[in-house]
């Protein structure tokens, strides 16, 4: 964490410096223009000597202008690369602690019991949705579709071993592939 805080500062510290580089670019464009309304007073007043002052005065403001622009998006593409090395860091971070937290699972063997209680969670036997939707329909005095069978009583117990049956050969696979690692 220590690194990342640091490293964070020092984007902050990277960011601030380049606004400030911005900035003074911007007051030696104004200095420009203003040299170049200096030249063009001298002109009219036919001083050759404030003229050619003048003139290189806008020029080395307008260079330096450049300098500044050139090194502040220079030093924006550095903040840009550091970002994305310190949003990595809490990334990787991040997965160490998730691959932490798999491992114990499966040292324990909880993750057995959470994916067994997973697929049984995610079955839904079909005939206990029809029974609920006909049951539904009954109480509204709606008709069902006829393409949906009649919920029975008897029908309900036939799926269930077919659970227990899926959740068994569920376990047995997953034991496989824990001898296999």
């Amino acid at each position: 964490m220590g690194n990342t805080k640091k490293l964070m500062n020092q984007i902050m510290e990277l960011k601030v410096t380049s606004k400030s580089l911005q900035r003074q670019s911007r007051k030696c464009e104004k200095k420009a223009k203003s040299e170049k309304l200096k030249v063009k007073k001298a002109i009219e007043k036919g001083n050759m000597d404030g003229e050619r002052i003048y003139a290189e005065n806008a020029i080395r403001k307008r260079t330096e202008q450049m300098n500044y622009l050139r090194l502040a998006s220079r030093l924006g593409a550095v903040v840009s690369r550091l970002d994305t090395q310190a949003k990595m860091l809490v990334i990787g971070k991040s997965m160490g602690n998730i691959v932490k937290s798999l491992e114990s699972s499966l040292n324990t063997g909880n993750l057995q019991k959470i994916s067994t209680a997973g697929s049984t969670s995610l079955s839904t036997p079909e005939t206990k949705v029809n029974s609920l939707m006909q049951q539904v329909a009954d109480d509204y005095g709606l008709e069902v579709s006829v393409g949906l069978p009649q919920a029975a009583g008897q029908a309900v117990a036939a799926p269930q071993s077919s659970d227990k049956a899926d959740e068994d050969d569920l376990t047995t696979r997953l034991a496989k592939l824990k001898a296999r690692g």
